[in-house]
């Protein structure tokens, strides 16, 4: 499913260039449940984007179901990305002024995966999946971190998509519901989900299949 070929990444900065990836090569397979592990800074967070198309290499190739991403143009990559990924953020980043539902529905309008009528009832599907259809015609603002993580997640379902990266996840939130995220996560991943997950958390592996560790921009462990 993902495929990364000598990836490495340079960023330009006011004190000069910073290597944040050097010489990555990782395959995951499909419906695979991979934890991304390292400290703050080691990486984490540049190769999820990489993978999902949100940055692009400096050097080597990114192949997501055979399609080299790094080679499509930005309309084509913007198109692939609200079909192919689903993304999760540590802060949710849900828009305040619109329902969960309608935070839901949001890719689903930018794609035109479903006609307008269909939009909503996947949106309430979704977030009954995840246990919050209650909330769903409510403001971000109303609602606990753990229901807040939760539309991101039904939000990151919207399109059905084949890869969801997730970075940091649980961050914000308690042990039981991170422990209720890591579990949705491992029932993608049963259903055929390639599932990503960046974290400084050790602890998950018991619920995922492969633990992948960076540090300094480099993979210590596969």
């Amino acid at each position: 499913m993902i495929s990364l070929q000598n990836i490495s990444k340079t960023f330009q900065t006011p004190a000069g260039s910073f290597s944040a990836l050097k010489d990555i090569n990782l395959e995951i397979t499909t419906g695979e449940f991979v934890g991304l592990i390292g400290k703050s800074g080691s990486g984490k967070s540049t190769l999820l984007n990489m993978i999902g198309g949100i940055d692009r290499p400096s050097a080597g190739t990114v192949s997501v179901s055979k399609i080299a991403i790094q080679d499509l143009s930005e309309t084509r990559m913007a198109i692939w990305r609200g079909r192919t990924v689903g993304f999760v953020f540590q802060f949710f980043q849900l828009l305040p002024t619109l329902t969960a539902a309608e935070n839901v529905m949001l890719p689903m309008d930018f794609c035109k995966t479903l006609p307008g009528p269909e939009r909503r009832k996947r949106a309430l599907d979704l977030l009954e999946r995840v246990g919050v259809l209650q909330q769903a015609d409510k403001l971000p603002a109303t609602l606990s971190g753990g229901e807040q993580q939760r539309v991101a997640i039904a939000r990151a379902l919207a399109n059905k998509p084949a890869v969801v990266l997730a970075d940091e996840p649980t961050g914000n939130l308690d042990s039981v519901n991170a422990q209720s995220i890591l579990d949705l996560f491992r029932g993608m991943a049963n259903e055929g989900t390639t599932v990503v997950i960046a974290t400084h958390e050790a602890d998950i592996s018991t619920v995922i299949d492969r633990t992948v560790e960076i540090s300094d921009g480099t993979l210590v462990s596969a």
